[in-house]
């Protein structure tokens, strides 16, 4: 009935000229209205629940009046039904994603005035909503520059939202917790990372990120006021260099496309983690053969796990340590090339205690490849990148890890997009650190394999802030815009009140919570922090032996931000279940309805029963088990389970 509501309203729009749209999804389940009317807006809505209240669109420019109302429509909008069916490359979560939507775009154009034109798109997907602008050039011949995107997303005040604070500087290495608070202590000098997550009430839930960032600078959450009981969460854009935030933000001479604003909903938050909706945003692979991107464990020679050398020994050390565990790669990090971010870095040449064609050939021998790590200036001086990608492909180097950016504006959001590209015709993967949040680029450039931006187990080293509570929030939050590269892998495992900062670094979960992670956590190149003398041999190390990085279905079972969450996750045909809870001690119930009929075995890794006090003990144990049954986990405070169901 909705549906053919739907068809009669467009039809009338057409006719009477109207000047609102509504857009619904295949189920019928949310809604989007587009207002022309007065000033350029919209609203959304979830089983007929307002969850977007009118909220504005448009933008403020430099030396130019503002768009956001006047508007006439230069074509006559109608909805299409849209479907893309793609296999990914590298398999984050699926195998294969099939992606349903209905679409309309907005060809506008002001009606007075300097008469400049905006096309707007709106897509509606079952489990979200994403639009985009794009702007043309003006009367005026030379660049634009926009100060200020207007678009805004009025939620409830009461709503609550887990928010990672980079307040007050827009250059960072995104790198904070998502605390949860509420929408109404945001206020004009918030500056929340993204993705956010906000709970309107217990049944409906939005998480806010972006898609597809390409010559446009990264976004960011503000509030501007309240209108009616409602918080209006506004977009703050990343500044260029040497602006203020009320400077330039963006400039263009011919058009310019923004991201996609992705707006995921639903009454779950944990379903958003199967979405693929980001990555689904973002171009088909532009990679013609991208059979030698491949994803895996890797081992890391960094000062993490003790008091290591950038030695030729101290490689070989961890190359062994790939090895025995059969993993594919082992990274070598800082000053193998010597001091870096100076001027006479050169990334091209060892440094002179390494014998760089001694420790490939060793590598070589245990089948192992290796990333090497780069500082972003001494990457980027001279266009140094371009000559040491050539080199490195001559190397066999796996890939690089790139680090230190620490900025998302336009200019910073195109050098990645060149430095991912000649890593791609070098056959390079890249691994970000210091970095903004992923926006499925992965898609498009599969080498693109992994990054950082987020608050990971290194900061285990120096602080007090990786605790279990984080780490159970990091899925619903971080974790929705992409692969992170968290480096987990610490078995020194502590309780709280044994934890100290040190070196070797400890950690504050049990050894099964940090087995957990590696199911949990996404990243289809999984980076292990530990030193080989603190795995090899230990409980939980033959886990790490068998556990995939990447996944052909994922399933979330159970959850809340902050508290605690089950995944269960397939490869072939053998089903993975991480879990991890914070600081309860927690029992859960896990139906296994996701398993074709039959008989598995159930091999887990548990908490031992002491593991409240000693927090790498663990229990391993096979069980057998008919498809259907319930699998109980029980964790003890900070504590975590692991498992593989594999058909008898």
């Amino acid at each position: 009935m909705r549906a053919l509501i739907l068809l009669l309203f467009l039809t009338v729009a057409s006719t009477l000229s109207a000047q609102t749209y509504m857009l619904q999804s295949p189920d019928g389940k949310i809604c989007v209205d587009i207002d022309l009317t007065d000033r350029l807006s919209y609203t959304i809505s979830y089983k007929d629940r307002p969850i977007i209240n009118p909220s504005p669109l448009g933008f403020e420019f430099q030396d130019e009046p503002p768009m956001y109302k006047g508007f006439t429509l230069l074509n006559s909008p109608q909805t299409t039904r849209e479907q893309d069916s793609w296999t990914p490359v590298v398999k984050n979560k699926h195998s294969h994603i099939d992606m349903h939507w209905n679409e309309i775009q907005l060809n506008l154009v002001e009606k007075d005035g300097e008469q400049r034109r905006m096309d707007l798109s709106f897509r509606v997907y079952d489990q979200g909503v994403a639009f985009r602008y794009q702007l043309y050039s003006s009367s005026k011949i030379g660049n634009r520059t926009i100060s200020r995107e207007m678009t805004g997303f009025s939620v409830a005040d009461q709503a609550q939202a887990w928010a990672a604070s980079y307040k007050p500087r827009y250059t960072s290495s995104q790198e904070s917790e998502f605390n949860k608070v509420p929408l109404a202590a945001f206020n004009k000098e918030t500056l929340a990372g993204l993705p956010l997550l906000v709970e309107v009430d217990k049944e409906n839930y939005l998480a806010i990120t972006e898609a597809h960032i390409a010559n446009y600078p990264g976004f960011y959450i503000g509030r501007e006021s309240d209108v009616n009981g409602q918080a209006l969460l506004s977009t703050k854009l990343s500044p260029l260099p040497g602006e203020k935030e009320n400077g330039s933000k963006a400039r263009f001479f011919d058009k310019i496309q923004t991201p996609w604003r992705v707006l995921m909903i639903g009454d779950n938050p944990g379903k958003f983690i199967e979405s693929e909706i980001v990555q689904s945003l973002n171009p088909a692979c532009a990679i013609k053969d991208p059979s030698w991107i491949k994803p895996g464990l890797c081992a890391w020679d960094h000062w993490w796990s003790g008091e290591v050398k950038m030695e030729d020994a101290v490689i070989k050390e961890y190359i062994d340590f790939a090895s025995a565990q059969g993993w594919p790669y082992m990274l070598i990090d800082w000053q193998w090339y010597g001091p870096f971010n100076q001027a006479q870095a050169d990334i091209t040449k060892a440094a002179p205690q390494i014998n760089m064609p001694e420790i490939l050939n060793y590598a070589k021998q245990k089948n192992v490849r290796l990333w090497l790590w780069l500082y972003s200036t001494d990457a980027n001086r001279n266009n140094a990148y371009e000559k040491a990608f050539e080199l490195y492909e001559r190397w066999g180097i796996a890939g690089v890890k790139i680090d230190f950016m620490d900025r998302d504006d336009q200019e910073m959001v195109n050098w990645y997009h060149k430095v991912i590209k000649k890593a791609a015709e070098h056959r390079l993967m890249i691994n970000f650190h210091g970095a903004y949040k992923p926006d499925g680029i992965e898609r498009t450039y599969p080498n693109m394999m992994t990054r950082e931006g987020v608050l990971g187990e290194e900061y285990a080293k120096f602080s007090d802030r990786i605790r279990p509570a984080h780490n159970v929030t990091l899925p619903f939050t971080r974790m929705l815009a992409g692969p992170m590269d968290y480096t987990p892998g610490g078995f020194l495992n502590v309780t709280p009140a044994q934890f100290k900062n040190q070196s070797p670094t400890l950690m504050m979960n049990t050894r099964c919570a940090e087995l957990a992670k590696f199911v949990i956590y996404e990243s289809p190149l999984t980076v292990f922090c530990d030193h080989p003398k603190h795995v090899l041999g230990q409980p939980g190390s033959d886990f790490l032996q068998v556990v995939p990085t990447v996944w052909d279905d994922i399933h979330f079972v159970d959850g809340y931000p902050g508290e605690f969450i089950v995944m269960a996750k397939r490869s072939a045909t053998n089903w993975f279940i991480g879990a991890m809870t914070n600081d309860v001690a927690r029992k859960v119930k896990v139906p296994t309805s996701f398993l074709p009929p039959g008989r598995y075995i159930l091999e887990y890794w548990r908490d031992a029963n002491d593991a409240a006090t000693n927090p790498t003990k663990l229990e391993k144990k096979n069980v057998s088990f008919e498809a259907g049954n319930v699998i109980k986990i029980q964790m003890v405070s900070g504590g975590g389970y692991a498992a593989i169901i594999r058909p008898q």
